[in-house]
């Protein structure tokens, strides 16, 4: 709150200035004039402006609602869609009429949640409708292109895909498989974004030298991106925070490189580049999108899938993350979403599985009274296949159960002492 005027003193006063208004002047004049009048109100009015604008970043200059000015996130239904600047919900096609005037768009995710990716989707097929398109993905390596590339001309197999997405991710590929296979039809390029894991392993050896190519140009004076990065990684010492927040600097600068590199290949001169990463690296801006305005200014826009609420069942997910005073927009749009993860159904095979070097997947232990045991597998059992489709590492297990529900059945094939098995399995509740 402002303090009262009156206890302030005049305006030369608080300037410093030596000189008075000239004596002769004829004081009822001077009020009488409306001109002198705003000369003596406005400067004061700037100098109390400039004076709180110095007062540091406190929550009071933040932006409310965490970048959200106009509404509370929290109040908004799934499938309403905002757009933050102005706190005007708007519809589908309200927010792709806009979004399409920009050269990238940036769309965040919860990483598991199913929801967010058909916003994805959504936003993908509106925009291949008018515009020749890409994605870039947090989830492949740019040491990937290749082989991004050759699926992109259907010289990629579906199976070695997958592989390829374990070795850059890891588990979670039907989540992202029909936002593949819709731009495999389109021939959609894929490009990979995150930095290459030997350019990892060097970074966190301390290997990096003045002036070293090897790694993208950082900046790490951004106060708010460091601010929110802090209160994320949470419950140690700055010190200690300090090596895993100069490695999300080289994700995000790795990003943000690969962006800059498309927009500036003449190839790529009338496409529009949807990029998919973790809400983090795109919320408030302040991670790839300003890393990569820096190296070649671009329109672009941020559209945020965000979560309703969080299911009582899934409480166990949410990231607990200190309030940061961030004076910026969250995004230009929020698309508002239910949190849905696959396998919240809690199937279980009862087992615990064990990737041998040749992608071998093998039971280690089962769990007593679970249905591998009820079905009549043994520890040491080697799985082949599951229903018809061969396993090449304990991820395909995984993404397979997430689509089971209670009494579903599923047969696999086994290798028991060089001897071939099928079994079939009925998926029970396990009782408390």
């Amino acid at each position: 709150m402002l303090p009262h005027l009156t206890e302030k003193p005049s305006y030369y006063e608080a300037c410093d200035y030596q000189q008075k208004p000239p004596q002769s002047q004829d004081p009822k004049i001077m009020s009488r004039n409306p001109v002198n009048q705003t000369l003596r109100i406005v400067p004061l009015f700037l100098f109390w402006l400039l004076l709180l604008s110095h007062e540091g970043h406190s929550q009071e200059f933040a932006v409310p609602n965490s970048g959200s000015p106009y509404k509370n996130l929290a109040d908004l239904d799934a499938g309403q869609i905002l757009h933050l600047p102005t706190g005007l919900e708007v519809s589908r096609e309200q927010m792709m009429d806009s979004i399409s005037a920009s050269r990238v768009i940036y769309i965040g995710e919860t990483h598991d949640n199913i929801e967010a990716h058909k916003v994805q989707l959504q936003i993908i097929q509106l925009l291949t409708e008018k515009y020749p398109v890409a994605i870039g993905l947090e989830m492949f390596r740019r040491s990937a292109q290749e082989k991004l590339d050759l699926f992109n001309q259907d010289q990629l197999s579906d199976q070695e895909f997958r592989n390829l997405f374990h070795s850059n991710w890891g588990g979670g590929f039907d989540l992202y498989q029909p936002i593949f296979e819709f731009s495999k039809s389109k021939g959609l390029p894929l490009i990979g974004l995150k930095s290459t894991r030997a350019v990892e392993n060097s970074f966190r050896s301390g290997d990096a030298a003045p002036g070293d190519t090897l790694y993208p140009e950082i900046d790490d004076t951004d106060p708010y991106h460091r601010a929110f990065a802090m209160s994320a990684f949470g419950g140690h010492t700055a010190k200690a925070l300090e090596k895993p927040y100069r490695m999300l600097l080289l994700w995000e600068e790795t990003m943000a490189q690969t962006v800059a590199e498309f927009l500036r290949d003449p190839v790529n001169k009338d496409k529009k580049l949807v990029v998919l990463a973790g809400g983090f690296h795109v919320q408030y801006g302040f991670g790839i999108p300003k890393r990569a305005y820096r190296r070649i200014p671009h329109p672009y826009s941020i559209v945020l899938p965000d979560i309703t609420k969080i299911p009582e069942e899934l409480k166990d997910r949410e990231m607990k993350v200190e309030k940061v005073s961030i004076p910026l927009y969250a995004a230009n749009y929020v698309w508002k979403v239910e949190y849905r993860v696959p396998g919240q159904n809690k199937v279980k095979l009862g087992v615990q599985l064990a990737q041998e070097k040749d992608g071998a997947v093998r039971i280690q232990s089962i769990g007593e009274n679970s249905n591998a045991q009820t079905a009549g597998m043994k520890a040491g059992d080697q799985l082949l296949s599951m229903d018809g489709k061969t396993l090449t590492g304990v991820n395909d297990v995984l993404e397979l159960l997430q689509n089971k529900i209670f009494d579903d059945h599923s047969t696999f094939q086994l290798r028991r002492d060089n001897q071939a098995l099928k079994v079939e399995v009925v998926f029970k509740q396990r009782k408390p």
